[in-house]
């Protein structure tokens, strides 16, 4: 999103009177008993910034890094905080590890860079281009081949893969990557014999999801929260949490999501913060927590 968009919204809101305090990580820098002293409701909006990782053999060689490790730093070079990104795909043969929307945006970014070469990962099958009404009858999310903007910009897909390991150079460097093809015999996923092979890799991004908020950070154990059994913090249908007057919207309670659902939930929450606080709200009706339909 254009950050224009939501420079023009942090404004309003602070016309409205929210006061927007940086640099504070809640259960570090101000403890959870500490808000729920100080206010009479609070709503976590934290997202889901845990990231799922790949524990194969040369995870740890300079070169492989998670999505948001590699992102946000492009960020901060367009706002003026580097000249240049400290991590740049410039020159380099990139893998993205991850076929969603995360990976789409490491495609994208890398070629902006000025990348050698893109190939992007993924262990799951090409999706078809129709619908499988068999498996996927309507109104279910149909699971298709997309091509977004960023896989216009050029790049290789390459599905039905799996990562076995890294190789590096006597500096500790990555540089090849070594993958196997993979089918589902029996529902479960086996590797090809005699498909190994290795492709080059200079910059890899692992964007294969994100397993829930942040726990190191305390906030989760100190607002003494529950989770769900998709390891999100759990809510009912007002969004409020298993402690009364803490609330949940977004990525915490829904799990790796769009903006679209973000700005629902955050409206769906504030609803059942105004009934908790006053035992009824005008504002629209909710979503329900449960809705995982395609919203358009």
């Amino acid at each position: 999103m254009e950050k224009r968009h939501i420079n023009r919204r942090i404004e309003q809101m602070r016309a409205e009177g929210t006061r927007f305090r940086t640099g504070i990580e809640i259960g570090v820098d101000l403890k959870a008993t500490d808000l729920r002293k100080r206010y009479d409701a609070v709503v976590i909006a934290a997202g889901s910034t845990t990231a799922r990782d790949l524990p194969v053999p040369g995870r740890e060689l300079t070169g492989v890094y998670q999505a948001m490790e590699y992102l946000p730093l492009s960020n901060k070079v367009q706002e003026g905080d580097y000249v240049t990104a400290p991590v740049s795909a410039e020159g380099k043969h990139v893998v993205v590890i991850g076929g969603g929307d995360t990976g789409a945006d490491c495609v994208g970014t890398a070629h902006r860079q000025g990348a050698a070469s893109v190939t992007q990962l993924e262990i799951m099958p090409r999706p078809g281009d129709e619908r499988n009404t068999v498996a996927q009858p309507w109104p279910t999310f149909p699971m298709l081949y997309k091509v977004t903007s960023a896989h216009e910009e050029g790049g290789e897909r390459v599905y039905s893969v799996n990562t076995t390991h890294f190789e590096g150079d006597e500096d500790g460097n990555v540089q090849w990557l070594h993958l196997v093809e993979v089918e589902f015999v029996d529902g479960k996923l086996t590797q090809k014999p005699g498909t190994e092979r290795k492709i080059p890799a200079q910059l890899v991004t692992l964007a294969m999801g994100f397993t829930g908020t942040d726990r190191e950070n305390g906030l989760v154990d100190q607002f003494a929260l529950g989770l769900d059994e998709r390891g999100n913090i759990a809510r009912d249908a007002d969004f409020q949490t298993n402690v009364p007057g803490v609330f949940v919207a977004g990525d915490a309670g829904r799990g790796q999501s769009l903006i679209v659902w973000a700005i629902a939930e955050g409206r769906s929450a504030a609803r059942g913060v105004d009934r908790f606080l006053t035992g009824a709200s005008e504002l629209p009706a909710p979503i329900r927590p449960t809705d995982r339909a395609l919203m358009v």
